[in-house]
C-alpha cells in the first residue's frame, strides 16, 4: 500500500470484497408475501389498500400529518413546485449540486432554475451565501419577491439534502421569510434522516420523496409529497389522480391534472420496505462508521459526516478528496470501478449542463470544488449484517 490509492482500495475491499455495487435494494421481508396479495385479489393499479397504508404508515414515521403517494420523486417535486404557485417564466431558487431531476422539475412548470451554492459542511445549500445573494438582487413588493436584474419574480426556494445529509433548515426558513419566499424541500434522499429531531420534508411548506431502487428503501419505482397543510394535501392527491371528480361512473376533470399515483402493487413493496426501514439505518450508519475508522488513517481525503444538529441516514457515504488533491479524482474512480467496486463522482452541477447553462446563478465556487473532489462510497445496508447494526 504505496500510494494513497492504494490504501483506499484496500479499506474498500477490506469492507466487502467486489464485486459491490454502490447501493442494492434489500428485500428480506413481507415483500412476496404483500405483492403476492396484489397479485392474487388483483388490484395492482392505482386504486388499493397497500397506497392507503403506505401514505399512513409513511406520514406516522415522518411525522407529517399527510402524504400522498406517487410514481416517483421526479413527479412528486413537480406537483410541490404547482402548488408552491411557481408559474411559467418564474424564477426557483435551487442548488446547482443536485440530481438533475431537481432543475428538471422546475422546467416542468415553464419556469427558470435560477442556481445557488452549496456550503461544504451539509452540501446543501449555504444560507449565508444565499442571504447575501438575495439582499444584492431581491426586491420584495407586496409580500412577493422580484429578481432585480431579470424583472423576473423568484417563486419559491427548493433545499436538496443532498446524499442524506440535511441542509440547514432554520437558516433557510428565516431567509424564505424575510423574502416572502415558500420552502420546499427535495428530501429525495433523506428518509429517516432528522434535523433538530425533526424529519427532513416536514419544516418547510411541502417535500418531495424517492423510493428508486437505489434508494434507502424503495417501491421500485415510486415517490411521496410530504406536508403538514390539509389544502395542499387535499390538491396534492387531486393532481396527481388526473384531477377526476368523484363519481360512480362518469368522468369528469375539473382541472389539468397528471396521472401520477403510485400503483398498488409498488406499494405493496413500500410497507414491507418501511417495516424495515429502523434496520436499514441502523446498519447504515454502523457501515459509516466503520468507513470513519478506516479513513483517519488516509492523508488525501476526509471521510464526510452528518453535519451538526442532525442525524444522518448515511444514504451514500462519501468521501472528500482535501483541496489541492483533486488530481487523484479521477485515477481513483478508474481504480475502484476497475476492481469491481462501484464508486462514483458527485453530479455533475447543473449550471455545467448544456441546457441549463443560460440559467441565472450566483458564484458557484464551493459547488465546484465539492464536484472535483467527491467520491461516492459503496453503502448498501447489506454491507453490514443485522447483528453488527445493531443500536
Amino acid at each position: 500500500m504505496n500510494t494513497p490509492i492504494d490504501q483506499i482500495v484496500h479499506i474498500l475491499t477490506n469492507v466487502n470484497p467486489p464485486p459491490t455495487s454502490l447501493h442494492k435494494p434489500e428485500f428480506s421481508g413481507n415483500e412476496w408475501k404483500y405483492t403476492k396479495d396484489c397479485l392474487d385479489t388483483g388490484w395492482v393499479s392505482s386504486v388499493g389498500g397497500y397506497v392507503d397504508r403506505f401514505e399512513e404508515i409513511l406520514a406516522d414515521y415522518t411525522g407529517a400529518k399527510y402524504a400522498i403517494a406517487t410514481i416517483n420523486g421526479t413527479a412528486s417535486l413537480h406537483i410541490c413546485l404547482l402548488l408552491s404557485d411557481v408559474k411559467p417564466n418564474e424564477e426557483v431558487l435551487i442548488p446547482a449540486l443536485t440530481f438533475v431531476a431537481t432543475a428538471n422539475a422546475v422546467s416542468y412548470c415553464y419556469a427558470r432554475p435560477h442556481f445557488v451554492d452549496c456550503e461544504e459542511t451539509t452540501l446543501g445549500l449555504d444560507p449565508d451565501k444565499l442571504s447575501a445573494y438575495l439582499e444584492e438582487i431581491a426586491d420584495v413588493s407586496e409580500g412577493r419577491c422580484f429578481n432585480k436584474k431579470t424583472g423576473r419574480r423568484i417563486a419559491a426556494v427548493v433545499c436538496m439534502h443532498a446524499f442524506g445529509h440535511p441542509a440547514r433548515l432554520d437558516e433557510l426558513l428565516s431567509i424564505c421569510e424575510r423574502f416572502q419566499l415558500p420552502l420546499i424541500e427535495d428530501a429525495a434522499e433523506s428518509l429517516g434522516s432528522k434535523y433538530k429531531g425533526k424529519h427532513t420534508g416536514t419544516l418547510g411548506l411541502i417535500s418531495a420523496l424517492s423510493f428508486n431502487g437505489n434508494k434507502i428503501m424503495t417501491t421500485g419505482g415510486g415517490g411521496a409529497i410530504l406536508t403538514n397543510d390539509a389544502a395542499l394535501a387535499k390538491q396534492a392527491k387531486h393532481l396527481t389522480t388526473t384531477a377526476k371528480v368523484g363519481h360512480k361512473w362518469e368522468f369528469d376533470h375539473d382541472q389539468l391534472g397528471f396521472n401520477y399515483r403510485m400503483p398498488n402493487v409498488n406499494a405493496a413493496i413500500g410497507c414491507a420496505q418501511l417495516e424495515q426501514l429502523p434496520s436499514f439505518l441502523k446498519r447504515k450508519r454502523a457501515l459509516a462508521e466503520r468507513y470513519k475508522s478506516a479513513f483517519d488513517s488516509v492523508d488525501v481525503v476526509d471521510f464526510f459526516q452528518e453535519p451538526q444538529d442532525s442525524t444522518s441516514n448515511y444514504w451514500l457515504n462519501i468521501i472528500l478528496l482535501k483541496i489541492g488533491q483533486e488530481n487523484f479524482r479521477d485515477q481513483l474512480l478508474e481504480e475502484t470501478n476497475g476492481q469491481g467496486i462501484m464508486t462514483r463522482p458527485a453530479w455533475t452541477p447543473m449550471h455545467m449542463l448544456k441546457m441549463y447553462r443560460d440559467c441565472p446563478r450566483m458564484d458557484l465556487s464551493a459547488t465546484e470544488s465539492v464536484y472535483q473532489r467527491l467520491i461516492n462510497i459503496p453503502s448498501s445496508p447489506s454491507l453490514i449484517g443485522p447483528s453488527d447494526g445493531q443500536a
